[in-house]
């Protein structure tokens, strides 16, 4: 498994919409490239984190050669719009031991 975690920050006032477009771009993403699904969480100075799970670095980096380009086009517009910046990869790593009770 693949693990990559992204960094933002939401405009002011934007939180629930950024919320709101991410999920739904998440859960297109996870259709179209394979992904596993990612978590999104809020550290206390107000920063986004989102950890996004992937099978394999190769299947993650297909993605990202495309673009992670998805089919809805409303949620990427809201996404855009409540985002003030981030979202490149900050940290990528293969796991090596998962211990994570779901």
């Amino acid at each position: 498994m693949f693990l990559v975690l992204y960094e933002w920050r939401a405009r002011p006032g934007k939180e629930a919409q950024f919320e709101d477009a991410w999920r739904r771009g998440t859960l297109a993403i996870t259709r179209k490239y394979g992904s596993y699904g990612s978590r999104l969480g809020r550290t206390q100075d107000g920063r986004y984190v989102g950890a996004a799970e992937w099978p394999d670095e190769a299947t993650w980096q297909a993605a990202m050669d495309d673009g992670m380009a998805y089919d809805d086009p409303e949620a990427r517009a809201d996404f855009e719009a409540a985002t003030l910046d981030g979202g490149a990869p900050i940290l990528g790593m293969t796991i090596v031991s998962d211990e994570i009770v779901r």
